[in-house]
């Protein structure tokens, strides 16, 4: 029992020593952390799927009966092409953040089998991953519906963007 309370009492102070030194966060936190940053990543892709929305009716409909929009200047045609590249690049950062968080369950997954703990909860994981295909299905139909303002050489590169984003969503 003695040896037992040695080599405790020397864990223990080399526990507090690293606490000491990097006074690291706690897991809990750092996991809060992300999914704060996941979800804002989220809103300000949808953000940005109403903007192209409202950029396309704008262009539909140049006769605008409120006087207000009236005194606005008509979108430019580069806006919108623009506001859906700055989309594109934020879908595939969110779903680098999604791929990072399946990549860190799997490695939980092994490590459990040496006993470590493991959440085997995948609920907060599968909301991702639909929140993500939600946003990339809307964002391909405001694609899509802007072909013809897109023109041939910016279509096809962002339907391979869209087809690898979510080709690697399924496969991993």
């Amino acid at each position: 029992l003695r040896l037992v309370a040695v080599l405790r009492a020397i864990l223990e102070g080399e526990k507090a020593a690293v606490l000491k030194r990097d006074r690291h966060l706690p897991l809990s936190f750092h996991r809060r952390q992300e999914e704060l940053k996941f979800s804002l990543g989220l809103q300000r892709l949808q953000h940005r799927v109403r903007e192209i929305q409202a950029l396309q009716d704008a262009s539909l409909q140049p006769n605008v009966r409120d006087p207000q929009l009236k005194t606005e200047a008509k979108p430019s045609e580069s806006e919108l092409p623009s506001l859906i590249l700055e989309a594109m690049k934020e879908l595939e950062a969110a779903k680098q953040q999604v791929l990072k968080r399946i990549q860190i369950w799997k490695r939980q997954q092994q490590l459990a089998g040496n006993g470590a703990l493991f959440e085997e909860n995948l609920a907060p994981l599968q909301k991702r991953c639909e929140s993500l295909v939600e946003i990339h299905f809307q964002l391909h139909q405001q694609v899509m519906a802007a072909s013809a303002e897109l023109g041939a050489e910016l279509l096809p590169r962002l339907l391979e963007r869209f087809n690898e984003v979510l080709s690697s969503l399924v496969k991993r």
